[in-house]
């Protein structure tokens, strides 16, 4: 493998452990303020929280994703003073737009409580949180900054920064509030929030002052915005595509639980069974399915910058060689999280949340799900291609034939339909991102790794499934046959790439440069 693969692959690894590791003291502090806050704490954060996402979103106009792009393109072409430039443009817009937006939410706040609220205990919780946008906006652009220069370990040590000093607010304002009553301590919880925030952004701008470019002769903020103006067109080429498909994310998420309870009432459900149903499917078996993706999602953030700094330097081969990297790392983490999400669906619904119904709908979704561990990386991929707007028309057309598959499946089907007009929508988001990428540059892989990594899910599958009921039928407790069932099958499944080779050191990029 080339140096810079191993430079791209090193950041995906750093930004993996990173996730890992929030993710351990995200589900501490969430079992923490569950417990204490109760579901009526617990309901009033949750009532407090959609505002500041969908405020974020049009702050950040996609400069993000932008701006990595864009700092590894000048990086690579030697240009520093358009990488000031861009972090300066950047800074200004996002500053702007989210101190405008946050003043606006906090002047209104009363008058957006009145129609958002349902339970007005939730305005506190409300206006402890609204302060965090222009914080997050700023961190945003800086992360921006750090992903474009390829510096992954100063966002890994931002992120585990801002969540341990997160928990650690969290445990000292909740408990020092909630004498005053329930209301403050969700308050409480959600100022924790914005500190923690606060300290992460502190964190990057020292690290900016330390390691980041460093002023030029001439250089001036009244320079830069001056100039700045096709530099802003680079950005927004790039980012409102990538706002668009935020914002229409977040309208669909809006408008899915009453498509779905809809389509579920045409197919003579009740109410109260539909609500039921939506939430073994959203509640119980998409957690499951997203708890992997913390790699493919850290795989992402790390190829946008690393594909765009291929492409500036017009490097097709580079290009191709980290596609294909992304694709078999996927591949590699895919294949043994489908294996596990369908054979072990229902013992794994029943140990977790009790509810063993759940399994039919997990072992449904898990195997087209096993597509969303590609789609992630080709996603970025056409970022880092500067294809932002072939990404938006891809998610639009992916996500109105799912809300149609729902509809027609869920009103003959029910939930089972459901489940697979959900599934309908990945598989088709996925292939259209892969015809994108396809007729812009072409894809070659060869198809040897798949085909043992078919053969390794295959022996996978046997072995577990045997194990588990052996270890049933011996009488073992159902936690034990769960944990040594996924154990076994997954050596055997390691096993299996090191015997066909394809956990080989010798792994190089000659190895993916078939065309198929």
């Amino acid at each position: 493998m080339s140096q810079h693969g191993q430079s791209f692959m090193k950041g995906t690894f750093v930004l993996s452990v990173a996730a890992f590791i929030n993710r351990i003291l995200g589900f501490i502090s969430g079992m923490y303020i569950a417990r204490v806050l109760g579901a009526e704490g617990i309901g009033i954060l949750m009532m407090a929280h959609p505002l500041v996402p969908l405020v974020i979103t049009i702050t950040e106009l996609g400069l993000p994703v932008a701006i990595s792009k864009l700092v590894a393109e000048a990086n690579a072409r030697g240009e520093r003073m358009k990488v000031r430039r861009i972090l300066h443009v950047s800074l200004a817009v996002t500053g702007f737009l989210s101190v405008a937006l946050t003043t606006i939410s906090l002047f209104g706040s009363e008058w957006i409580a009145s129609i958002l609220l349902s339970d007005q205990r939730a305005y506190y919780a409300m206006l402890a949180i609204t302060p965090i946008a222009p914080i997050v906006a700023v961190s945003a652009v800086l992360k921006g900054y750090f992903r474009g220069m390829q510096q992954m370990k100063t966002i890994a040590a931002s992120d585990v920064l801002e969540h341990t000093v997160q928990i650690a607010c969290v445990l000292a304002l909740v408990h020092l509030l909630l004498p005053y009553g329930v209301a403050y301590a969700a308050a409480g919880a959600m100022a924790a929030s914005v500190v923690s925030e606060a300290i992460s952004l502190l964190f990057l701008v020292a690290s900016y002052k330390l390691y980041g470019e460093s002023k030029m002769a001439g250089e001036t903020w009244a320079s830069h915005l001056k100039h700045g103006r096709s530099t802003l067109g680079e950005l927004l080429q790039i980012g409102l595509p990538t706002t668009g498909h935020g914002v229409i994310h977040s309208l669909y998420s809006t408008f899915q639980p009453l498509l779905i309870t809809t389509s579920l009432a045409l197919a003579g459900i009740g109410t109260a069974l539909a609500t039921k149903q939506f939430g073994m499917l959203a509640g119980y078996a998409f957690p499951l399915l997203f708890m992997p993706s913390f790699i493919t999602q850290s795989l992402s953030t790390a190829l946008i910058p690393a594909i765009g700094e291929a492409a500036a330097n017009k490097n097709s081969l580079l290009i191709h060689e980290r596609m294909n990297q992304a694709m078999i790392l996927g591949l590699l983490i895919g294949a043994p999280a489908t294996v596990i999400l369908y054979v072990w669906a229902t013992p794994l619904t029943t140990l977790v949340y009790h509810a063993p119904e759940a399994g039919v709908l997990l072992q449904i979704l898990a195997p087209m799900f096993f597509l969303h561990y590609f789609d992630a990386p080709l996603h970025a991929i056409l970022l880092g291609l500067g294809r932002a707007k072939a990404t938006l028309w891809n998610y639009v057309i992916a996500t109105l034939f799912k809300s149609v598959a729902i509809f027609v499946f869920g009103s003959q089907y029910g939930i089972i339909g459901v489940a697979y007009g959900i599934g309908i929508g990945i598989v088709i988001q996925t292939l259209l991102n892969f015809f994108s990428i396809s007729s812009s540059i072409g894809f070659y892989w060869s198809i040897r790794p798949y085909v043992k990594v078919a053969i390794s899910m295959i022996l996978m599958m046997l072995c577990g499934n045997w194990t588990y009921y052996y270890f049933v039928g011996n009488g073992m407790p159902q936690l034990w046959c769960v944990i040594t069932s996924i154990v076994c099958s997954l050596f055997l499944y390691f096993a299996a790439l090191v015997f066909t080779g394809t956990l080989s050191r010798k792994s190089t990029r000659h190895r993916f440069s078939f065309p198929w």
